[in-house]
């Protein structure tokens, strides 16, 4: 089988507007609304998709926030921790080193979505 390549990934949100605004802040990019309940955004060719069931019309329409983590690499840690916090983001922890090397800082976005930003330069990757 051929190397699966991630494509995207969906972060359960109750308020478009909401999650848009934090989101664009937090990436600094505004990203591209593809209908009443999904706003993508590109990164680095997977998609971070902010979805909103009952906006999109799913039946199912129940909110639930995802149980684990989405791990975002980038290059300034340090802007990105004021960013989240600024944008509202929610039990966002102190920037620490980790015992595998990574350099990182944990949180939760509006909607209770656990998320986590590592400094690109120290990322944890298989000898």
């Amino acid at each position: 089988m051929a190397t699966a390549r991630l494509y995207r990934i969906i972060v359960p949100v109750s308020d478009m507007k909401r999650a848009t605004a934090f989101y664009g802040h937090v990436f600094d990019d505004a990203g591209e609304r593809i209908s009443e309940g999904r706003h993508y955004f590109d990164c680095d060719g997977t998609i971070l998709v902010c979805y909103d069931a009952v906006a999109d019309g799913d039946a199912r329409g129940a909110f639930r926030a995802n149980p684990g983590h989405v791990y975002f690499a980038v290059s300034d840690l340090e802007s990105v921790c004021g960013r989240v916090n600024a944008a509202g983001g929610l039990s966002v922890g102190e920037i620490k080193t980790r015992t595998w090397g990574e350099r990182s800082f944990y949180g939760k976005d509006p909607f209770g979505n656990p998320i986590c930003f590592v400094d690109s330069t120290t990322l944890f990757t298989r000898p």
